[in-house]
């Protein structure tokens, strides 16, 4: 399947790199550029985009806004944000995951890497840098902000779903996490969706918010 991509960033230069990068998989293909956050939506909307990589500052809309309204709209439920940020202690990026990204990396990425990235975020999975996750983590529980999910807390779920959340908390993807549990692949599949739907998740990237929030795991601690 061929991953549709949507390019947002108020440098031209920058999207035409992009755009040369992501072309040149034979997996993907540019759908469109914005170089506004306000066109970024309107473009997710009439281009049919599987996944916007998103830049966070951007003049008329910034990206997170764009990111909150892309994520609150219906039509849009199966488009995937990918945050760029120029430095990894961005504060935004933190909000941007408040307001629905699936994910983030900085703009020093290696291209193979933003590639991987992309295909990550594409299929379903949170991807959250290394480096900056904790930090992030951290500041997102010093905010007042209100939660980043409507549902339920950890307390509704079961004792093997508080084991899977925790490890999708810890970045393991499915298959990772199936092989620590003794299970298999789909049923952690399905244990992750079960999940998603108890707690009223977007995605993985919120399950690994409401985990740190809950105090389920802590950063640079155990779960």
């Amino acid at each position: 399947m061929t991953i549709r991509v949507l390019l947002a960033d108020d440098q031209t230069l920058v999207r035409e790199a992009f755009a040369m990068l992501v072309e040149s998989a034979r997996d993907m293909e540019v759908v469109g550029q914005a170089g506004t956050g306000r066109e970024a939506v309107e473009l997710a909307r009439g281009a049919r985009a599987d996944l916007v990589v998103m830049d966070v500052r951007m003049l008329d809309l910034d990206g997170i806004e764009a990111t909150r309204l892309i994520a609150a709209d219906e039509d849009l439920a199966a488009v995937k944000v990918l945050v760029l940020t120029t430095y990894d202690t961005d504060e935004n990026i933190v909000e941007a995951l408040r307001a629905g990204a699936a994910g983030f990396l900085v703009k020093d990425t290696r291209p193979a890497e933003l590639l991987d990235a992309i295909r990550t975020v594409a299929a379903g999975e949170a991807l959250l840098s290394p480096g900056p996750t904790a930090r992030l983590i951290e500041r997102f529980l010093r905010s007042p902000s209100a939660p980043v999910v409507g549902g339920g807390g950890p307390e509704c779920l079961s004792e093997r779903e508080r084991e899977v959340l925790a490890l999708v908390a810890r970045g393991l993807n499915n298959t990772e996490i199936a092989g620590a549990l003794g299970l298999s692949p789909l049923t952690a599949k399905t244990h992750v969706s079960r999940i998603m739907g108890k707690l009223g998740a977007r995605d993985r990237a919120q399950l690994v918010i409401v985990a740190y929030e809950s105090g389920m795991v802590t950063p640079g601690g155990g779960g």
